[in-house]
């Protein structure tokens, strides 16, 4: 009834019948209390996201996988400390572990979210040399600021590592491959011979470091309970059956060697006891069989022609028999014990028996032309050497695989590292490197979209997410970045179509209700916009852009004390959000403390220093801390970052004026006029300097085209005074 219970509730995890998974599991645990079945009760809570139930469920308890179930549990409820407590020591807990990198990477989380992280990047960096495959620990270093380059991450020893644990050791395959060779056709299709040192061998160099979990961490799939470093990958048993000219006296090698025996030294005495005793059996049978159908003829020439018989055709036939009991045999014994859980409904074994028997059929087919023992010797030659070749191939096949996969890994990590550290047009020339197929999906779009926004390029960003969702309508990655470019091109309706599709595919998203502030904020609507960007870090409390979304519209309405509070909090989920630092300096700067807001700009332009936004206000900062020279360079900075932001450029011809370089500051306003006619600032910067060149009629012209496009009611005060002030002699004015 356990395994029976234990199996079900598997198999529902499978389906993801979670429901059902808990009430058998629960029904399971009444009947049979064992911390082994409360692994598994914790288990489906987890998969059902009731992380509440797996932390009462596992609280206190001391086994392995136990300890790493309660730790993830705990992460899903933010109790940072109890988790590290958990998986603490590593040592210990990592034993019991296929390789550990689960551990090293939770480790990681856990110390990213209370700052220690100097101690989280070795974490995450552990992980990732345990695994070159663990994906998200190269997104917490990327994110950080301290993932390596690719090409390191990804290059020729992550290959070497990858190929080692899913090929195993070729050449201990070989050896015995050749040694098998040698054997006679007699001996090379009896069980006792395919020696129990082989099969161990074949363990201990192909398979032990062969099964293991797609982020190196514990097996928590098997109802045991116990994180073992047992079970073969399923994808060992998909062997092609031989075809007939492949056949000989000898059993298939592989597909023996790939079946693990999870039994001890008794165990395995008493099934090669069992074994003799069933060949006995078959021999008894077929003489008997002989002496009833065969009654005519003398006792000695039926006992000879019944053994000739059974040595030509059916000793094959017997001792394949022989072989498949043998299978289930330790199959059974391997599933009852150690392995239970691994082999859940013995497919692979069911798989192995139905190619030993097309091998005995095939070997029917072919025995009888099998004349002379130097016959079965070149078939056996050749069946052999064919082994060797389909090896060798797939082998080949399998490294190229390898190979590719890492290649693919190495161009989005380059890709991705790129754009954590804000270098956005080499991070799409690197994206352009990937097939088609590759670069066509939805993750990979979001993440070009991100790039072309932070270029401040709105019409491809709004492009390439428009494709991203085309091709994953229900994938939410960066649709929260999306809606702030949909807010900043000005497109009401497509942004009130985006909320109104985020909000019906997932209403727990945080991303959404991104979406759906911006809607409110772009309609004025500030408090509901307000509303809705709070919802948003309840769903999630770790997504720092709806912290800083919160701020932006804190600052809005002037609350800067609530503002200051959000950027603070958006800081200390991710250090490098470079938004919310540009936040804190805006409001120090629109509350005149200066030195604060060089600091807050200064560590912005620190993580982003491609973004010229930042290099403008950290110039004006400059400016204001009468340090004109360094805010004159990082003026120019901004214009060659972005030639076509025209605020540097205004910012910089002002301080041409205010350092008597005009000739020089007349250029650039006669640039920016060509492309913005109808800037009211422009026209009156212009008259200020045509008046210190003593030009009266132009200054008076230019003067007068800025009040006629309707400026500011503070700008218009400025410029009539300019003009009043302009007919009186310089002398004059000067004593004013």
């Amino acid at each position: 009834m356990e395994a029976l219970l234990a199996n079900y509730v598997e198999k529902s995890l499978k389906q993801y019948m979670r429901r059902n998974a808990i009430f058998l599991c629960e029904r399971l645990y009444a009947e049979f209390p064992s911390e082994v079945n409360l692994q598994l009760l914790a288990r489906c809570y987890l998969n059902n996201n009731q992380p509440h139930s797996a932390y009462h469920v596992l609280k206190g308890m001391q086994m392995a996988q136990s300890r790493y179930l309660f730790a993830v549990a705990c992460l899903e409820m933010d109790l940072f400390s109890e988790a590290e407590t958990a998986l603490l020591p590593i040592e210990e807990l990592c034993a019991h572990v296929t390789n550990g990198a689960a551990v090293q990477y939770l480790l990681g989380i856990i110390h990213r979210d209370t700052n220690r992280m100097k101690s989280s990047v070795e974490h995450f960096r552990k992980a990732l040399s345990i695994d070159p495959l663990f994906w998200a620990a190269y997104e917490e270093l990327c994110i950080l600021g301290e993932a390596e380059e690719a090409a390191v991450c990804f290059g020729d020893v992550a290959i070497h590592y990858v190929q080692e644990h899913y090929l195993g050791n070729a050449s201990s395959y070989l050896q015995i491959a050749n040694s098998d060779q040698s054997l006679d056709s007699s001996q090379a299709f009896g069980l006792e011979d395919l020696s129990l040192s082989h099969l161990q061998q074949m363990e201990g160099n192909n398979i032990r470091n062969i099964c293991l979990n797609n982020h190196g961490g514990p097996n928590l799939t098997g109802p045991v309970g116990q994180i073992t470093n047992s079970c073969c990958n399923s994808s060992f048993f998909r062997t092609p059956s031989p075809v007939l000219t492949q056949l000989s006296d000898m059993a298939p090698p592989p597909l023996i060697r790939n079946i693990r025996f999870c039994q001890n030294e008794v165990s395995l005495r008493s099934s090669t006891q069992a074994r003799r005793e069933f060949v006995r059996e078959n021999e008894s049978a077929q003489i008997r069989g002989s002496l009833f159908f065969d009654s005519g003829r003398r006792r000695s020439a039926r006992l000879a022609a019944a053994q000739r018989s059974f040595n030509s055709t059916q000793g094959s036939e017997n001792k394949a028999n022989n072989l498949r009991a043998s299978i289930k045999l330790n199959s059974g014994t391997c599933y009852s014990t150690v392995c239970k859980g691994q082999f859940q409904n013995l497919e692979e074994v069911g798989k192995l028996l139905e190619t030993y028997d097309d091998a005995v059929s095939a070997f029917r087919a072919t025995s009888s032309s099998l004349s002379s023992s130097a016959d079965v010797k070149s078939v056996q030659d050749e069946t052999v050497n064919t082994q060797l070749r389909s090896f060798i191939s797939n082998s080949s096949k399998i490294k190229s695989g390898i190979s590719d996969t890492i290649n693919l890994l190495r161009i989005l990590g380059e890709g991705y590292r790129h754009l954590c550290e804000y270098r956005c047009q080499e991070a799409l020339n690197v994206y352009q490197k990937l097939s088609s197929k590759q670069y066509n999906t939805g993750w990979v779009l979001s993440q070009v979209g991100k790039a072309y926004f932070e270029l401040v390029d709105y019409l491809n960003a709004d492009y390439a997410f428009s494709l991203a969702r085309q091709i994953s309508p229900y994938n939410l990655e960066g649709m929260d970045v999306y809606s702030t470019v949909l807010y900043l091109m000005k497109e009401d309706m497509k942004l009130k179509y985006l909320a109104q599709e985020l909000i019906s595919i997932d209403r727990f998203a945080p991303q959404a209700w991104c979406a759906i502030g911006n809607c409110y904020s772009f309609q004025k609507d500030h408090e509901t916009a307000l509303k809705s960007f709070q919802r948003a870090v309840q769903l999630n409390s770790r997504f720092p852009y709806a912290h800083t979304l919160s701020g932006h519209e804190n600052v809005i309405i002037e609350d800067y004390g609530n503002a200051v509070e959000c950027y603070q909090k958006a800081l200390h989920v991710d250090a490098r959000h470079y938004k919310s630092w540009y936040g804190l300096g805006m409001i120090y700067l629109r509350q005149e403390k200066i030195e604060f807001a060089e600091h807050h700009f200064r560590q912005a332009y620190r993580i982003n220093p491609f973004s010229s936004v930042i290099m403008y206000y950290l110039g004006t900062t400059l400016e204001a801390l009468k340090r004109s020279e360094e805010a004159l360079v990082m003026m120019e900075k901004a214009i060659v970052t972005d030639n076509k932001n025209p605020l540097p450029k205004y910012s910089k011809a002002n301080m041409l004026v205010t350092l008597g370089r005009l000739n020089e500051a007349l250029e650039i306003l006669e640039e920016l006029k060509e492309c913005y006619p109808r800037e009211s600032s422009i026209y009156a910067l212009m008259g200020e300097i045509y008046k210190q060149h003593k030009k009266y009629d132009k200054s008076m012209l230019h003067f007068g085209i800025a009040l006629d496009l309707k400026p500011s009611i503070v700008d218009v005060a400025k410029i009539q005074a300019a003009i009043g002030k302009l007919i009186l002699p310089d002398e004059i004015e000067d004593n004013l």
